[in-house]
């Protein structure tokens, strides 16, 4: 199988990994990961888009994504086919690697070929912050502003902040409901960072009903009252949840 002799190298003084789950088997876009954009398939594109960063790995459900990743020099891993979600995905992967509890572990979706590296590293410089205190508990994600029309989109998660910018909800409806006027609406941004223990936990807790009514595996960490720092970005990227991001993102590319 290919992809388990791994280097682990720092990031500033840090210790990182950039994992990038890939799911073959996707219910609403069977094989995206795998479609062509401007010449590379998905899941390569995105990978390459921060690979600069530190040292990457897909964990895959399927050989077909395995292969394909090699054949383009992006490492890769086998892991299982029954997963729930993508974070319990790099969950297997970081423990097939034995990373150190204190390790960050940045999980990128395959499905967003057109994340800045900017946006990344924001998120692993809040990261290394919150190593620094007593935190017992390290989760960070990202979001950005935008309308209220992009707010209806159902594929677009909202999120809702608390008054230091933890995650105190997200969704797939237009969250706050603009009753009172003036609503701003943030963007959830699919990126996440955990430390490795963390990781662990997470993936310990049992699942949660607001889990699989939204369909979105962060919402485990608020149902059991963990914390999810958030961190504010410019972003112009976007992730390919439809045939109609799939055509919108070809189409840069012509």
């Amino acid at each position: 199988m290919f992809g388990y002799n791994f280097t682990i190298i720092s990031y500033k003084g840090f210790i990182l990994m950039i994992i990038i789950p890939a799911r073959l088997a996707s219910t609403r876009f069977p094989q995206k990961v795998l479609a062509d954009i401007g010449g590379l398939p998905m899941v390569v594109r995105t990978a390459k888009r921060v690979a600069h960063l530190d040292r990457v790995v897909v964990a895959a459900d399927d050989e077909k994504i395995i292969e394909v990743c090699k054949s383009y020099g992006i490492e890769a891993m086998l892991t299982s086919t029954t997963h729930k979600s993508g974070t319990d995905r790099i969950h297997e992967c970081a423990t097939i690697l034995n990373l150190d509890d204190d390790e960050l572990i940045i999980n990128v979706q395959a499905d967003e070929p057109f994340i800045e590296p900017d946006v990344v590293e924001s998120l692993i410089t809040k990261l290394k912050i919150l190593q620094q205190t007593d935190e017992p508990f390290i989760m960070g994600s990202c979001y950005n502003a935008i309308n209220a029309d992009a707010a209806e989109d159902p594929n677009l998660v909202k999120v809702v902040l608390d008054a230091k910018d933890n995650a105190i909800y997200f969704s797939r409806s237009a969250i706050p409901y603009n009753q009172g006027g003036g609503a701003k609406y943030f963007g959830h941004i699919g990126i996440y960072g955990f430390a490795k223990k963390s990781l662990k936990e997470f993936c310990s807790l049992k699942d949660a009903p607001i889990e699989d009514i939204e369909k979105l595996e962060q919402l485990r960490a608020i149902y059991h009252q963990k914390k999810i720092t958030m961190v504010k970005v410019a972003s112009t990227g976007f992730g390919i949840d439809t045939l109609e991001d799939l055509k919108r993102a070809i189409e840069i590319f012509l």
